[in-house]
């Protein structure tokens, strides 16, 4: 329209040197008036540099995956990134077929939570020999990658510290997976706990499966059971939470009189139970901001590996007893 070179045009749009004043002015008012916006799209795949990530969560639809996925896109956009959010459905062959998907699109980096049938990292090392940044955050493995997660071993002995000091003693563990991480520190903090206090640990308050609403309603509607039922429980996962305290009251049980309840759960998922859940709040803006952070570095060319431990701590609300210490 202007008869001039497309390399020129090219150069002006892009405030680039070599195109007089007049000109720029001509071509950038010539632009704005057809309407004509750049396509990033096109001009990141000529030069291979995206300005985007990927995330890939268990379950997009539960509040604790999102609270994460807002901190670190937030993170992003701040730093001139863009985020395309994927979900396993806490699948293994979700998660890598999530990662393929991702890796067509040419995002710069992925930031992982394991599903929790993940249990083989075949899929990750080939991320590491193709020189792929990537960062696992919440639910991470012990591979020599970049990790944030929250203090879990630490945190669940705390919260069944709180139980015991309420009365109970015959505590009970509701938790993912054996093979998962996760499950594995938190069930460390718990034993350390009941260790500490000289409580005999018993194997039949010990419930560690798929992570599910209705996996939690059987495990503790079988705990309830029990000839020698337990007076206090602490679940691991928000879903096995809201099953748990589901179970409870639909035994006509009540809380905290009869059982105590804790659990990792978001606040808001706490204040809409009535009696309000004593729970381990995590601080997922901060896992989130640190996610972003190491996989920034990353693709920036910082190959340090880091595992970043981030503190939660125990919100004391009405479903346990209060202690005499």
């Amino acid at each position: 329209m202007l008869g001039i070179n497309v390399s020129t045009v090219s150069r002006a749009l892009k405030g680039l040197a070599g195109v007089s004043p007049d000109l720029r002015q001509k071509i950038t008012q010539l632009a704005e008036k057809q309407g004509y916006h750049p396509n990033p799209l096109a001009m990141s795949l000529r030069y291979n540099i995206t300005h985007t990530i990927g995330i890939i969560v268990p379950d997009i639809s539960f509040n604790h995956y999102a609270q994460i996925v807002k901190w670190i896109e937030a993170e992003a956009r701040m730093n001139g990134y863009m985020c395309i959010v994927t979900d396993s459905g806490d699948k293994l062959i979700g998660e890598t077929d999530c990662i393929q998907r991702l890796l067509n699109l040419h995002v710069e980096g992925i930031a992982i939570c394991l599903s929790q049938e993940t249990v083989e990292y075949a899929h990750l090392e080939r991320l590491k020999d193709k020189h792929i940044p990537f960062v696992l955050f919440d639910r991470v493995a012990n591979i020599d990658c970049p990790t944030i997660s929250s203090n879990d071993v630490e945190s669940a002995r705390q919260a069944t510290l709180h139980l015991i000091d309420g009365g109970a003693r015959r505590i009970a563990f509701l938790g993912g997976p054996n093979r998962m991480k996760q499950t594995i520190d938190r069930k460390h903090g718990y034993l350390e706990a009941l260790r500490e206090r000289r409580i005999n640990i018993k194997k039949k308050l010990v419930k560690c499966g798929h992570v599910s609403f209705n996996s939690g309603l059987s495990d503790t509607l079988d705990l309830l059971g029990q000839q020698d039922p337990p007076d206090a429980i602490l679940t691991c996962h928000g879903m096995l939470s809201i099953s748990a305290f589901q179970a409870i009251i639909g035994k006509g049980l009540r809380i905290p009189e009869d059982i105590s309840i804790i659990g990792f759960m978001s606040d808001w998922v706490s204040g809409m139970s009535y009696p309000r859940m004593t729970f381990v709040k995590q601080n997922l803006k901060e896992v989130g901001r640190k996610t972003f952070e190491l996989l920034y570095n990353q693709i920036n060319g910082d190959d340090t590996i880091r595992n970043i431990t981030i503190d939660a701590r125990l919100n004391i609300r009405e479903s346990t007893r209060k202690g005499e210490r």
